[in-house]
């Protein structure tokens, strides 16, 4: 779907455009014609960057956003007492690691939980490769990688600041969502591969009197006619409380085979006996870091419900 496609209806009437940015409780939405900020109807909460929506113009370049339509994906996260959207229609997953700050690879797995739960591929990028001083160093970060790659995972190495263009193969026709910690080089990538970014990102600082260097707020930026980028600010935590425990498991992808195959329809895949994916662990032939992951979230999902079961 795109706004340009769409004819602008007569006056008063809803229009059809997408949310490009979304800070507070303003949206800026991009209609066939033009790009209109807006705030929410009422007390309807939830538009996230990229969703597509009906809104109602006011004034001169205001308007109401009165209806969310239907998303191919949300991608968010959610503590016990609080969610925070993303992106909506999402299709694939950038997510970004660098050689400084330290990877932080559980912080990965969780974003690659989601995307798998909300049918989004995923691509994992390891910036800053130029801050690699030796050979031996070199094959040590990359080598944290080979599991992924392993997994089914793309995983391009690049420095964003010398070949960017790298990534540009992957970006055809995607919505992809930029995400990762603080200070991976998230911003200077966009920016790389779309130069009027850092324009629109310092204009939106300016408004808001925040910082320049820090993406604060999401937006979405056209790389071409059918390729968009959704920059995100960079996170330390991702909860994963939207998901159910069933879920959880399909999200980590090797873990699948071995789903159907313990000895009880209801196994967490904990302590129960008979359970093949702790006995493929003891084998060795699961990650036992993933598996521990996947036992902290268990936890933390268990903790969410009521009563602690």
């Amino acid at each position: 779907m795109r706004a340009r496609d769409i004819g602008v209806n007569k006056a008063g009437s809803p229009l059809l455009g997408r949310v490009v940015a979304a800070y507070g409780r303003h949206f800026e939405v991009e209609t066939a014609h033009t790009i209109y900020s807006c705030v929410v109807r009422g007390k309807k909460k939830g538009v996230v960057c990229g969703d597509w929506v009906e809104m109602l113009p006011t004034t001169d370049g205001q308007g109401i956003i009165e209806t969310i339509l239907s998303r191919s994906s949300l991608f968010y996260r959610s503590e016990l007492f609080r969610e925070k959207l993303i992106a909506a229609n999402v299709t694939q997953l950038i997510f970004v690691l660098a050689v400084v700050p330290t990877c932080n690879f559980e912080l990965l797995d969780r974003c690659l939980i989601v995307a798998e739960n909300q049918g989004i591929k995923s691509l994992i990028i390891l910036n800053k490769i130029d801050l690699i001083g030796k050979d031996v160093q070199r094959q040590v970060v990359a080598q944290s990688l080979v599991f992924y790659r392993e997994l089914g995972y793309p995983v391009l190495e690049i420095s964003a600041e010398a070949n960017a263009q790298l990534l540009v193969p992957f970006l055809g026709g995607q919505i992809s969502l930029l995400a990762g910690q603080s200070g991976v080089g998230k911003s200077t990538l966009l920016n790389a591969l779309i130069p009027v970014a850092q324009q629109a990102t310092a204009e939106i600082s300016d408004a808001l009197d925040s910082g320049r260097h820090t993406t604060t707020h999401v937006r979405l930026f056209h790389l071409d006619t059918n390729s968009s980028i959704i920059d995100s600010p960079g996170f330390q935590e991702f909860g994963l409380q939207q998901l159910d425990e069933e879920s959880l498991a399909w999200g980590f992808v090797e873990f699948r085979p071995f789903l159907k195959q313990c000895k009880f329809r209801n196994c967490r895949h904990v302590s129960e006996p008979g359970c093949r994916l702790l006995q493929a662990a003891q084998e060795g032939i699961l990650n036992s870091r993933r598996l521990a992951c996947y036992h902290k979230l268990m936890k933390c999902i268990k903790e969410s419900l009521p009563g602690g079961r």
